[in-house]
């Protein structure tokens, strides 16, 4: 891992762009604790840039309740190298969406299954040289992102002690049977009237993850209208678990 920027933002906190090998990132920390703070990772759909407003107003907030937050690109987002299949995946899902089709379980395989088999190492090895760093220790938190992304995380990296996933990202069947394998507390966000969500298939994989302790919160609205309160409540859930 290595810092590229650092600057104090207005309310204190120490943001840090990163690269960990030629992946980007961004580290937040309040910079003044004395004890090492637990991470939350902070999940999204990819582009760092793109979605930085976004991804730094949900930073702030947790580092504000004394957690350490962290984020990288994804494969094939922002600037990294392209994929032409997942770039033809992603054209092909506009399409059928574009028509009013629905949408395949091919077309969701081929735009799922290789972010999730390139994304969960380097969210690994990001773990990995985040808790080496001072000021940050264990337990980790997943916050948001892709679904199945954190849904596999969750599912092969005991690090991973509560996840909160955004019901807003179409699922592989296969990922549907790894969900019976996460045990850890869950909180799950579903937008009703998501315009870019598959309702049932949302109600269905909260249905099926293997968690004894999960919540889902439902609130009216689409894909952006998550209420402001949902952040509150999820810096709550990750109190609870993580500290």
């Amino acid at each position: 891992m290595r810092f590229t920027t650092e600057r104090r933002l207005d309310d204190g906190i120490l943001e840090r762009e990163f690269t960990l090998g030629d992946i980007p990132g961004i580290l937040w920390t309040s910079g003044s604790a004395s004890t090492p703070a637990p991470l939350i990772l902070i999940g999204h759909q990819g582009g760092l840039q793109t979605m930085y407003p976004r991804l730094a107003g949900r930073a702030r907030h947790s580092v504000a309740e004394g957690f350490a937050a962290a984020t990288i690109e994804l494969p094939w987002s922002g600037d990294r190298p392209r994929s032409a299949d997942a770039d033809q995946a992603r054209a092909d899902l506009r399409r059928v969406l574009a028509a009013g089709e629905p949408v395949s379980e091919d077309i969701i395989d081929r735009l799922v299954l290789p972010l999730v088999e390139a994304a969960v190492p380097e969210w690994q090895a990001a773990i990995d040289a985040l808790l080496a760093l001072p000021g940050i220790g264990g337990p980790v938190g997943y916050s948001g992102g892709v679904s199945s992304l954190g849904i596999r995380l969750a599912a092969v990296d005991p690090r991973i002690s509560a996840a909160l996933l955004f019901a807003g990202s179409y699922v592989p069947r296969a990922i549907f049977e790894e969900a019976g394998q996460v045990t850890i507390p869950l909180l799950m966000l579903l937008q009703w009237d998501d315009e870019n969500n598959d309702r049932q298939m949302a109600l269905d994989l909260y249905d099926a993850l293997g968690c004894t302790e999960k919540t889902l919160h439902a609130n009216l609205g689409g894909h952006t209208g998550v209420p402001a309160f949902e952040g509150e409540d999820a810096v709550r859930f990750f109190a609870r678990h993580l500290r």
